[in-house]
């Protein structure tokens, strides 16, 4: 079986450095279009099921591949965004500001943080885990699985054996792809972060509020 791990396309807030997490922020102009030419990108394979977080930018990334492969689409809880609790709707500025030590320990040792008034990574894991647990269940042949970075990086962690304080190791940018083929052996990594329908697959947009 194999699953592609994709992230959403872009949003306004991506691109001005605020921290998201569970606010649902929709998809801006340019998000949409890297949704709809990444959808276009994978007509060269046939999935059989697209996932998706609850939030909008991520459902409106999926409904565009599902869409496209006309295939069915199913939310699953479980695939949310971390909750940065007091720092959603921040610039990453502002968080360094108010939160210094926090901030740096978010970017050097990640696995010890609790969010204020929300989730550490610990917290994500599990729910993740749960949800690729449904998802791997139905045993299909290709699936994409349509959330966020945070949830990415996590399950990246757990299907390589790697601690979670190896959460900044993978860049995965808006609307890339991840794929991952599980088999009897275990779960082997074949994609990491490409962006099929980027004119240049060599550089990427910064981002700080992550």
């Amino acid at each position: 079986m194999r699953f592609f791990l994709i992230r959403h396309g872009r949003t306004e807030w991506n691109s001005q450095g605020r921290y998201q997490g569970s606010i649902d922020v929709p998809l801006d102009e340019t998000g949409k279009k890297q949704a709809e030419m990444l959808a276009k990108s994978l007509a060269c394979v046939s999935i059989d099921k697209v996932w998706s977080s609850p939030l909008e930018r991520a459902k409106d990334t999926a409904l565009c591949i599902s869409g496209e492969q006309g295939c069915p689409l199913e939310i699953h809880e479980g695939l949310g965004e971390i909750s940065h609790g007091e720092w959603e709707g921040r610039y990453a500025e502002e968080v360094k500001k108010t939160w210094p030590e926090l901030y740096d320990l978010w970017h050097s040792e990640p696995e010890k943080v609790k969010m204020p008034l929300g989730e550490s990574l610990m917290d994500v894991e599990k729910r993740a885990r749960n949800a690729m647990e449904d998802i791997l269940s139905e045993d299909k042949d290709l699936v994409a699985i349509v959330t966020h970075d945070a949830v990415i990086k996590v399950l990246l962690c757990h299907f390589l054996g790697l601690p979670l304080s190896k959460f900044w190791s993978f860049h995965v940018g808006n609307c890339s792809v991840t794929m991952l083929e599980k088999n009897k052996k275990g779960v082997r990594l074949y994609l990491l972060g490409e962006q099929p329908w980027a004119t240049n697959r060599y550089s990427w947009e910064k981002q700080a509020g992550l």
